[in-house]
């Protein structure tokens, strides 16, 4: 890792920028790529990001470029793309080497490919951890306490990248597990979906949390198939992410479910987004991938059917409760 250049951050949304300016604060400079030109201006010119992460001034440590050769020099690339243009995104910056950290939580289309492993056949040459955890991007702007599973499979690069992005009010706890941590992410991200469906159908409390543990068995089942392990998915990756996003308005995972359930078609909610609900993207993959590994994950193929619009709320609902009762 190269101490003396700058931390590049890929990607100019809410939680990259926000990244940016956790590390901008403990005493980093960083160099911040995104598409956007009005982004890279905003940061530029007025230290602000009103697209996507309104009120929060910036630090002057953070410069913001378009250009990906900008960030040759970079000592660490946090990724913090949509999972479904990680791929395209990195083949813009391959060979270079760095570090990377990967801040996505999804399930590549088509391949059912992590994004470590996505990462490790663009760039081979490149050190992979991956960062996750419960996270709403304007409480880590705004310095807020937060604890996120900083994962690698050498324990002494996560240790490294652990000091390097560490802060007061941001803790990174340290893992071997990549791909429990990475499972984590991104199975919550289709069951916030599923807990916004009951709240915006007015099915009450009792039935949320029934399906958040039940969601987590989903959870855990599916990670164990892949090879994470139990203490991962009951963790900050794992359960600590699930909890929080299947619990707020401000998930955007969840704010999809809370208009799914009120009626409103998956077409609509979707067309007009400037941010990414990774969930809905990530459903259909996982679904794919759970069935051809025979799992079964009946929350997750109700979200599917919803999104893709083969069912209704109420029959999605009446099928989930009339399964065989079984033993828990």
């Amino acid at each position: 890792m190269n101490a003396a250049g700058p931390i590049g951050v890929l990607g100019g949304g809410a939680w990259g920028t926000a990244l940016a300016q956790v590390l901008a604060e403990g005493g980093s400079d960083v160099l911040l790529w995104a598409r956007n030109g009005a982004v890279v201006e905003a940061i530029n010119t007025r230290r602000q990001n009103e697209t996507y992460l309104p009120g929060q001034p910036l630090s002057p440590r953070i410069r913001a470029t378009q250009a990906p050769g900008d960030l040759a020099g970079a000592g660490a690339l946090l990724v913090v793309t949509p999972s479904q243009s990680m791929r395209a995104v990195l083949s813009q910056f391959a060979p270079q080497g760095q570090s990377l950290i990967l801040c996505s939580k999804g399930i590549e289309a088509g391949s059912h490919l992590l994004m470590h492993e996505v990462a490790r056949e663009v760039m081979p040459g490149s050190p992979v951890a991956v960062l996750s955890g419960p996270t709403f991007a304007h409480e880590v702007a705004a310095g807020l306490p937060t604890a996120v599973t900083l994962a690698a499979e050498e324990e002494a690069l996560a240790r490294l990248l652990a000091d390097v992005i560490a802060r007061p009010t941001f803790r990174p706890y340290v893992s071997d597990d990549v791909v429990g941590a990475e499972i984590g992410g991104a199975v919550k991200n289709v069951l916030a979906i599923a807990c916004g469906v009951v709240e915006g159908a007015g099915l009450g409390q009792n039935a949320r949390a029934a399906l958040i543990a039940r969601g987590f068995a989903e959870m855990t089942r599916f990670g164990l198939a892949r090879g994470g392990r139990p203490e991962t998915m009951a963790g900050l990756s794992g359960l600590g992410d699930l909890v929080l996003t299947c619990s707020s308005t401000r998930s955007r995972n969840y704010a999809l479910g809370y208009g799914l359930g009120q009626g409103q078609s998956p077409d609509a909610l979707l067309a007009h987004r400037h941010t990414v609900a990774e969930g809905a993207s990530t459903a259909p993959v996982l679904c794919e991938a759970a069935r051809a590994q025979g799992i079964d994950m009946p929350v997750t193929e109700a979200v599917c059917a919803l999104l893709s619009g083969a069912s209704r709320v109420d029959d999605v609902i009446a099928a989930l409760l009339a399964r065989p009762l079984r033993a828990e």
